[in-house]
């Protein structure tokens, strides 16, 4: 579980989500039981960000709590990533290493950057990077978001998970709110039922279902998911359930799963194919994990 917080915590200072980091912080700083350096780390941690980003994770800040750190984030968020001057070598700087880097999460940064750079070029140079090369599914989403973002509407192929797709630009979500009431609803079946035994797994599993949607948008599994009954819920929130499981304690009982989501004998065959949707994206993590350069 430590090794799961910390690469959590990670992620959220790579996002630069001060205000999500704050609060596992002051979550793992009321656990019991860990090394003594550790709670020193976090300590340390928590009171360097309270000092340079005051503005976010605060328990009880005036007014609207959730409104003012929106705010104070997103301003955050504005400054550093929009340096104000931009000429043409900041420009291609950012576009080679939206292209290049061999690390996603610089790819990452990369595009929320792109998204804010006032030149003309950047949409043509996303749409035939997306369009000719291969790249990896997240930052895909990523890339999508972007264009959505600098106001480019119409279609664009390309190849996901194996497949050739043809997205909408201009439909991308661009947070979880964006995405069809099904998707939603498989995510909050997994929260209620999680939070129940610990408090903190309604949280992974929204960064676990989030990074799923991200691989599997616009894919035949995510038009899959997009059919209007339950049983299609029933079935992904078990799987998300299950695979949540064996990402955070390593082991889960699937008979216990099937029971708690409904998953009948004549369900069983589609909520298997669900739990290798979603396996199939922790095998493609391995596998690019091993040749950064697909």
């Amino acid at each position: 579980m430590l090794d799961h917080y910390q690469v959590q915590l990670t992620r959220m200072l790579e996002a630069e989500q001060y205000g999500e980091a704050k609060r596992l912080l002051r979550f793992l700083l009321q656990c019991q039981g860990e090394d003594r350096r550790h709670y020193e780390e976090w300590g340390n941690l928590l009171a360097w960000l309270d000092m340079a980003f005051p503005g976010t994770g605060n328990d009880s800040p005036e007014g609207d709590p959730d409104a003012e750190e929106d705010i104070d984030e997103d301003s955050l968020r504005r400054e550093a990533l929009d340096p104000g001057e931009q000429d043409e070598s900041y420009v291609q700087q950012v576009l080679y290493i939206m292209k290049n880097h061999p690390m996603i999460d610089q790819q990452m940064l990369a595009l929320e950057r792109a998204a804010h750079l006032r030149s003309h070029e950047v949409e043509e140079a996303i749409v035939k990077w997306l369009s000719g090369e291969a790249v990896h599914p997240i930052v895909q989403f990523k890339a999508l978001q972007c264009l959505r973002k600098r106001g480019v509407t119409g279609r664009i192929a390309l190849e996901r998970l194996g497949e050739t797709v043809e997205l909408d630009v201009e439909v991308t979500p661009l947070s979880m709110d964006d995405f069809p009431s099904q998707i939603q609803q498989m995510l909050e079946r997994v929260e209620k039922v999680t939070e129940v035994n610990d408090p903190t797994l309604p949280h992974f599993a929204k960064e676990l279902w989030k990074e799923c949607l991200q691989f599997l948008y616009g894919t035949s599994v995510y038009s899959w998911m997009l059919r209007d009954d339950m049983e299609t819920v029933d079935c992904f929130a078990a799987a998300l359930h299950m695979t949540l499981l064996l990402a955070v304690y390593g082991s889960a009982d699937d008979d216990e799963i099937r029971d708690t989501y409904g998953i009948t004998g004549e369900l069983r065959f589609r909520y298997e194919q669900a739990c290798r949707a979603l396996r199939q994206i922790a095998e493609f993590q391995e596998g690019y994990g091993d040749d950064p350069e697909p």
